[in-house]
């Protein structure tokens, strides 16, 4: 996790603290909308990663809030994704970046026959990666 952290916040200009939760975020979001078993594969490659869903899923507070509403409000999937991102301090121009760099860091550890599939079922996610 730390050469991903240290990948992410040199291609974004993100603190460590703000990487880390973002891509938490990430994590979280692929966890719940992407293929079981792909993304599975792609967590147990990155040491970590579990606690990192557990304190993005820990943030959530329900879903309630301003945040949890906008995202309810947009249908969910990546656009609910990109507000939490914005409300964890991600602008909207290093979304890409980031986006970028841990699907690139992914293919590395996983290959593509567990990113491809990944990307390919979210509707949306491809813009970002």
């Amino acid at each position: 996790m730390e050469e991903l952290l240290a990948r992410v916040t040199a291609r974004t200009g993100l603190d460590a603290a703000t990487a880390q939760t973002a891509i938490g975020h990430i994590l979280a979001f692929l966890q719940k909308e992407g293929p079981e078993t792909e993304v599975n594969q792609l967590l147990a490659a990155l040491p970590g990663s579990e606690s990192l869903i557990a304190e993005a899923n820990a943030g959530e507070g329900g879903g309630g809030g301003l945040m949890g509403m906008l995202g309810g409000m947009m249908g969910g999937g990546v656009m609910a994704l990109g507000q939490k991102l914005m409300a964890a301090g991600v602008p909207m121009g290093q979304m890409q970046p980031l986006g970028q760099e841990l699907f690139a860091f992914g293919r590395e550890k996983v290959g593509e026959d567990a990113m491809g599939p990944i990307i390919g079922s979210i509707p949306g996610l491809n813009q970002f990666v």
